[in-house]
Formats: C-alpha cells, structure tokens, sequence
C-alpha cells in the first residue's frame, strides 16, 4: 500500500487522541484501513478496535477493503454505524434490566400514525387547533423536530424556542411528550431512540457506564463532522478514560446542520469532549487538477468557521478544466462535448442544490432526447404531484369533458392541499363530476368545514369551470393565472414541512412558468409536463448535492448557481452569517465532486448569478494551473485576486510563482463593510436611492434599496454598478 508522508503521519500516531483533517478527495479510507493494520501488526487485540463509519455502503465498502488489505486469517475489529451500535447498546441494556424492551418502528407510515395520535392529543389542549396539524408534511416536521430533540438532547421547549418552524407548529413541544408516552406505552422506540435512550440511561447512572467501559483501546470514527451530540457523548462514554479517539473528517463538508451536526465538532468541541489532541492535515487530493483545487480554496476562504488547510492536488491528478455556462442550453452543449470525446453521459452528473432547480433541466433534455436519470425516481417532473396538478389544470381549458372525470377533479382539488382530508375531496369530487354543481349552503357534503375551507374549495371550482374558456391563452398566462387563483405560493409556504421545503416549492412555480413560456402552444407544453421517461442507466445522473456526498465524476455540471437559489435565501427567509458559511459549506461539497471538469450554470435573465462563482475565483485558477505546467507565461507576474492564498498554494508544492494583485475594475464599487442602513448611494441604472436593509455576509452584504424613481431592490454590494454620495462614506 503505496502511502503519502501525511498518511504514514497517520497510520503511524503514536497514540492518545487525534484529529485528522482530510480534505476532498484525500484517501481517507485508504488511510484508515492502513491505520487499523498497523494496530493489529502491533498486537492491538481486534477485539480492542471499534471503527464508526457514517452509514451503512460507507461502512460495507470500508470491511472490503480492509478484508481485501489483510493478512489471510486475521481476525478483524468490529466496523459498525452509530445506529448498530446503539442497538447494540439498547440489547445489553435491555438485558441488564436497565432499558424496558422496545420494538423499533421500521416503516414510515407507523411512525406517522403514531405522531398523527400524539398530535391529536396536544391539539386538544390549544384554543384554536391548526387544522393543518394533521397534514402528511407537518406530520414530517414534527419527526423532524421530535429527532433533533434527541439528536441534541436537548429540551424540546428550548429547541423549539431556537429553531424556526414554521406555522401551526405551536403543539410540537406538547406532541413531543405525548409520542414519548405513546412510544412507551406501546412498547415501540425510533431509530433515534437506538442512541438516546442508552445514552440518557448511561450518563445518569455511573455504575452503567462500569459495564461498558474497559473494553477499548482505539476508536477510529469516519465523517467526524457530521456527527450529532448525541453520537459525541456515547463516544464520550464508551471511550472512558482509556481508549484513544482519531476522528477522521473535514469541518468544510459539514453540511448537516439541520440533522445536528455543526462544523465545531470536529474544530473545538473534539478537545473540549475528549481533551487534547494531535492534529493531522491530508492536505493532497487524488481526485482533480489545480484549477479546481485553487477554486475549492478561494470559495471556502471566506468562512470564519473552518480549519487552516489548504487542499492540495497531488501529482498525476487530472488537469481538471472549468467552465461557467449558462442555462439548459450551456448544459446541452457541454454533454454534446463530452459525447464527442467518445465519452458515455454515464460518466456524468448533473447536481442541484434542490430538485426544484433540476426542473427546467429535466425539461430540456426531454426535449431533446438526451437520456438521464434520477436518484429519486419520484423526483422526475412528471411525477411531482404538484406538476401533475397543475398540468391536470391546463387540461381543461382543451378538454371541458375532465369535469365530469371524478378521479381527474380530486387530483386538482387536492393539489395545492386545501387542508381537507382526502375521503371528503373524494366525496366532493364524486358529487361534482355527476351534477356539475356546487352542492347547497347545507349539503352534509360541506358539513363540518371550516369556513375558509368552502371558501377555498369553492373557488376552485368556479377555476375548473371557468378554465375551458381560456383555450386561447400562452401557457404562461395561463399557469400564471391557475398560480394566483389558487393562491399556491400561500398554501406551498403554509403546507411545508420546513421552511426551506416551501420555498423550494414556491420556486418550483416560478421555474414551470419561465419553462411555460418557451413553449408554442398549450398543447406542447402540456405533453412534455405529462410525457412518461423511465431511469436510463447510459444517461445523465442528476442528484442533489446532499446526495453526492462522498461520491465523484469525471464531469460534473453544478447547475442552478443563482443568487437567492445557491445561496439559498429568500425575503421572509434572509440569510445569517452562519447560514451563509453552511451554504458556502455546501458549494465546496458541489464543487469537489468533479475529476476531470467542472461546469458551473447559472440561469441569467432575472436571475443573478451566485456571489459563488466570483468567490472561486475560478479564473484564476485556470492561469495558475496552466502555469503550473509550463503552458504559459513565463516570468511575467501572473495578476491573481489573491496572491496570497496562491502564494501559499504554490509554496507548499515546492514551486513559486511570480504573482501580483489585480487590480479592481473600473467604477468598482466600495467595500462592502462601506454599507449602512441610511446611507444614499447612486446606481448606474436605478439612479439614487437609500439603503434600508444590509444582511446576509459582513464582508459580501446584500442589501436593499430605495431607489426614487426604481422603487425597492435587492443588489449584492460588490457586485453592483454603485457609488456612495459624497458624505456617506464612514
């Protein structure tokens, strides 16, 4: 096993805790399977070996290798996932008397059923109990929130207090004890509760953690920083004071903030919990070029929350190219390219900071025949409810018949919901399609309902009725119609499971009506949102960049790179300085997916390009790399936007580079640290105008405007053609 100087640092710790940093790409795998064997070569019992992986392929292809690695006949260490631990844990328990037995809840919908109940409970205590409480995806908040309790272990009411949930979620505290009771009673537990409850049984009770102690001498945890403080403090005390702790991860890939992992885990939480450390860096990556490397570094350098390391491309790596395009038709043209290299579309990947975003791209390589797949399959446009809905809209306005279709009217009474259950719209549908009326004030039909309810499912079918005679509208004009009548981005918003789920959903609309408008005809467009497509394993992969965590392509195409999009953040959801790291967090997990090339699209027209593609400095990184092999240049200093990240780049290869500042473009605007609510500025286009909002990224703001004769906009501050009036600079 052929290892760098940094690896053999790690294989060979002498002992006590450490810390390994291994940036993208880094062979950490290799790494650690060297690690275990050099313990077993020095008569570390294997027995005296726990090795934590991040989930369960993770977990099966490290046993692999170090099956395939060691000596034929070595017994080998127990290689588990948190979760297998902690059921491991909850038997002995459980065995001891200590924990009463539980059956683990292993479908989704008896988890469901029981938060339906516990929810049930709590509303009964309210004044005024949401009817939007007992929705599938308010169902899906509630697991969320009652799993972050535990993930935290936390108190549910100062979780609650700390988080934004969203609306008519004021029962979660209270629904959260009763699921405790009902779990108890019936004898059931979450995969949660496989960490939880051992470890609230451990830490209060001294004599517990006795009979679990004693038994290790090395633990070696992969994806350290993406563990949660509860998966910390079962380490904590299965370590004891005697086992010796290397956490293996990377502070910039933490991007599970919403499950409870946060970057200070593996920076200053780790010697906190366990006390000092030796520190490893692997700095070289195995997997891409200069270019790409020196763009990781410039995107990453502007959080405060991370490590001190560079990510350095090692010899022989690809001469990773990049690119920045634009749109379905940039992505078009760069899958031609590589198909005309001889390269199959299978080695491709397509990422999204959201499926919303893979919209308009699904739409464009179904029209033009290109093969792709999803790893959601029921993320293919056609298969959203939401389009299937909207689509079944735009279908009566040709085809006035669908009104006496009961199945048809209660896909579109259903979809946005208009928090009815599903047995009464199934009813009403029923009574529509074979009266064609709207059933009497008094109808038992509408017995029960709220009065906003009728109101709702009343004007939607005044909309199905009135839709026939709108055959002549654009599809734009017309979805943008259906849109407002339905009042979709309200009810998406209040449906949501989470904040950021709405939004995606919102977005979503605005994508299907961008999308609608390039299409010729109603007819056209409605085929190509209904037309049936199966995974095709020669296409194109699409993902999301949380799905391509660990995983690499030799072309990657990162699209949807537009401000408010990727950074994701919206008016009613501005960005934090935090946020804005866990975003830019996870723009370095996108980026550092590529082998070979890297594409990066934003939309244009209306939309910004993302303050990201400017961070990466990305050209820059192309000349660097360039010089770096001796294509061009020679001595003639290179004009870089940061000498001194290049500079340090360059040093810790051994090499040196001749390098000088470049200088700002004309009519630059000021630094960002410049702005202040108040202040008046002049804009090349809008004129002069007042800042009244600055948020988001000290050093990078977005601000908003008051412009006299423009009205209000949003600008990105360094971007924007502005100057502030004299007087107004501090």
């Amino acid at each position: 096993m052929r290892l760098t100087p940094e690896q053999r640092a790690v294989v060979g710790h002498p002992g006590g805790h450490a810390r390994v940093a291994a940036v993208a790409g880094a062979g950490k795998t290799t790494t650690m399977v060297a690690r275990v064997l050099h313990l077993l070569e020095r008569g570390v019992a294997p027995g005296r070996i726990l090795v934590l992986m991040f989930n369960r392929s993770a977990r099966e292809d490290f046993q692999a290798r170090l099956a395939a690695m060691a000596p034929a006949g070595q017994p080998l260490p127990d290689v588990r996932t948190f979760h297998s631990l902690g059921h491991r844990l909850s038997r002995s328990l459980t065995r001891w008397g200590a924990l009463a037995p539980r059956q683990l809840l292993t479908a989704d919908w008896q988890l469901e059923r029981l938060l339906r109940h516990a929810t049930q409970q709590a509303l009964q205590a309210l004044p005024e109990p949401g009817e939007a409480a007992l929705e599938a995806e308010k169902l899906e908040a509630l697991a969320h929130f009652c799993g972050l309790v535990k993930a935290e272990m936390a108190s549910p009411a100062e979780l609650y207090a700390r988080l934004d949930v969203g609306e008519d979620t004021e029962h979660f505290v209270a629904a959260f004890e009763h699921a405790e009771t009902l779990l108890a009673e019936q004898g059931l537990m979450t995969y949660s509760d496989l960490l939880y409850r051992p470890l609230r049984a451990l830490e209060a009770d001294s004599s517990l953690r006795g009979r679990v102690q004693g038994f290790l001498d090395h633990v070696i945890i992969d994806e350290y920083q993406d563990i949660n403080q509860a998966q910390q403090r079962l380490l904590a005390v299965l370590a004891g004071d005697q086992a010796a702790v290397m956490a293996v991860g990377d502070a910039n890939q933490c991007i599970y903030e919403w499950r409870g992992a946060h970057p200070d885990t593996m920076l200053e939480n780790f010697t906190a919990t366990f006390g000092e450390a030796r520190d490893y860096p692997l700095s070289s990556t195995f997997r891409h070029g200069h270019a790409l490397a020196l763009a990781a570094n410039h995107a990453i350098a502007a959080n405060r929350r991370r490590p001190d390391q560079l990510c350095l491309a090692a010899p022989g790596n690809p001469a990773t190219g990049l690119a920045v395009g634009q749109g379905s038709q940039g992505l078009l043209g760069e899958l031609g390219a590589w198909q005309r290299r001889g390269r199959g579309l299978d080695e491709a990947c397509l990422l999204v900071r959201s499926w919303a975003l893979s919209v308009p791209l699904q739409l464009a390589l179904l029209r033009e025949g290109v093969p792709f797949r999803l790893s959601r399959e029921d993320r293919f446009v056609f298969r959203l409810p939401l389009v299937e809905a909207l689509a079944g809209y735009l279908m009566l306005a040709l085809d006035a018949g669908l009104l006496r279709d009961p199945g048809h009217l209660l896909t579109l009474l259903a979809q946005p919901t208009p928090f009815v259950a599903r047995e009464r719209l199934a009813a009403l549908a029923t009574r529509l399609a074979e009266t064609q009326r709207w059933p009497e004030r008094h109808d038992p039909l509408l017995a029960g309902l709220k009065p906003h309810q009728r109101r709702t499912l009343k004007r939607r079918w005044a909309l199905l009725c009135e839709l026939p005679r709108h055959a002549g509208w654009t599809p734009a004009r017309l979805l943008e119609h259906v849109i407002e009548s339905l009042e979709a981005e309200k009810v998406l918003k209040r449906a949501a499971a989470r904040r950021d789920k709405g939004e995606e959903d919102v977005r979503l609309l605005d994508v299907l009506v961008e999308q609608a408008g390039e299409a010729p005809d109603l007819a056209t467009f409605i085929e190509l949102l209904r037309r049936p497509v199966q995974n095709r394993d020669d296409g194109v992969l699409i993902t999301t960049v949380h799905g391509a965590k660990g995983l690499e392509w030799p072309l990657v195409v990162l699209a949807g790179l537009n401000e408010e999009d990727f950074p994701h953040y919206s008016r009613d959801n501005p960005l934090t300085p935090p946020r804005l790291e866990e975003e830019r967090r996870l723009f370095y997990v996108a980026i550092t997916r590529a082998r070979e090339r890297l594409v990066m699209l934003h939309d244009g027209g209306d939309h910004r390009p993302s303050r990201f593609l400017d961070e990466t400095a990305w050209q820059d990184g192309q000349r660097v790399a360039e010089r770096l092999a001796g294509e061009a240049g020679g001595e003639t200093p290179l004009a870089v936007a940061q000498p001194g990240l290049v500079r340090r780049y360059v040093a810790a290869l051994g090499r040196s580079l001749p390098l000088e500042e470049a200088a700002a473009p004309a009519g630059a605007p000021p630094a960002a640290s410049d702005f202040r609510v108040g202040q008046r500025l002049s804009h090349a286009v809008f004129g002069e105008g007042e800042i009244s909002v600055v948020e988001g990224d000290p050093d990078n703001p977005v601000i908003e405007v008051r412009f006299r004769q423009a009205g209000r906009r949003r600008l990105i501050a360094r971007r924007a053609p502005i100057e502030l009036l004299e007087g107004e600079r501090a």
